[in-house]
């Protein structure tokens, strides 16, 4: 699966291109250097909205080890508990 990048500004002066990587993949279009959309064939976007996924399918996405995901550390407090 192939992920494209273009601006905003590339999008609008060649729609036909974005169309024709978008079958390939996701198309990411920026708004000052920031995804701000994202195009998808039919058939994409009809397979990530159809139903529930099983987590190993949603695991198994060809590219997701390439995606970064830094999540932050749970803070979680822990009170002792009152018995009185």
């Amino acid at each position: 699966m192939a992920i494209t990048t273009v601006s905003s500004r590339e999008f609008n002066q060649d729609t036909s291109r974005a169309k024709k990587a978008a079958l390939e993949g996701p198309v990411f279009i920026t708004d000052r250097g920031k995804p701000a959309h994202v195009l998808l064939s039919i058939e994409d976007y009809q397979r990530i909205t159809s139903g529930c996924r099983k987590i190993a399918d949603a695991l198994a996405t060809p590219g997701l080890a390439d995606i970064e995901f830094d999540p932050p550390r749970a803070r979680v407090g822990i009170r002792p508990a009152d018995f009185s």
